[in-house]
């Protein structure tokens, strides 16, 4: 059975998942990732997933290494972009051209930052296949759950030989 490669990327002021602001982004780590993706989809589909982790202060190595994904046959990209998220083109043009299925996600809920206006916008959006908010690292959880779907989804259209 085939195995599926999923990048977990990060952006800026996310390497302390887990210890930054947890009453804002939750303190649960990376770490825990591993476990909730095989609480959703159960051990044998989690078994099929490679999950990578890179984080980037940089907005240039976010796109190296996006574009690394893209030479090396990544499947899928879950990316909390952070505050690139509101910010980036030269993100959502990678994003555009790279042709990797990748699902935005954020730990708090973006849209009800009140407090920060700037935070409903998402220039990364339009480049990624959905959108996953508010739910901490389970956030991350179901963005490798969606990609999963869609990978199933497109091995039942393709025609068997």
């Amino acid at each position: 059975m085939r195995t599926f490669t999923i990048l977990i990327a990060n952006g800026p002021n996310l390497g302390h998942i887990g210890q930054r602001q947890p009453e804002i982004y939750g303190s649960r780590s990376l770490a825990d990732l591993p476990e909730l993706v095989r609480d959703i989809l159960g051990p044998e589909k989690a078994g099929r997933i490679t999950l990578e982790h890179f984080q980037a202060n940089g907005q240039g190595q976010l796109i190296d290494r996006l574009e690394a994904a893209m030479r090396q046959g990544v499947d899928g990209i879950v990316l909390n972009a952070g505050a690139y998220t509101h910010t980036s083109l030269a993100l959502a043009d990678c994003l555009a051209w790279i042709g990797i299925p990748c699902v935005e996600v954020h730990l708090s809920n973006i849209l009800a930052r009140n407090d920060e206006p700037l935070r409903h916008t998402s220039l990364i959006g339009r480049s990624c296949i959905g959108v996953i908010a508010g739910f901490g690292l389970h956030s991350y959880a179901l963005g490798v759950c969606a990609l999963w779907r869609r990978f199933m989804d497109a091995a039942q259209q393709t025609p068997k030989e």
